[in-house]
């Protein structure tokens, strides 16, 4: 996965965290938990807001 994949990532963090309200995370631990997903296979300066905002949005949506 990409930070592009926002969706797919949503999708991994979900299943990685199922008890934490994507509502609530700042963008610090959520750059953390993306970049230690497996199957995550980008650079981590490569993000920013915009994408960590992308991937919280998807997340809240897929809950």
């Amino acid at each position: 996965m990409k930070w592009t994949d926002s969706l797919d990532i949503a999708i991994e963090l979900l299943e990685a965290h199922p008890d934490i309200d994507p509502k609530t995370i700042n963008f610090v631990d959520l750059h953390r938990w993306v970049c230690e997903l497996e199957g995550f296979d980008d650079e981590p300066g490569r993000s920013g807001e915009k994408i960590l905002e992308a991937i919280q949005m998807a997340w809240i949506e897929e809950l």
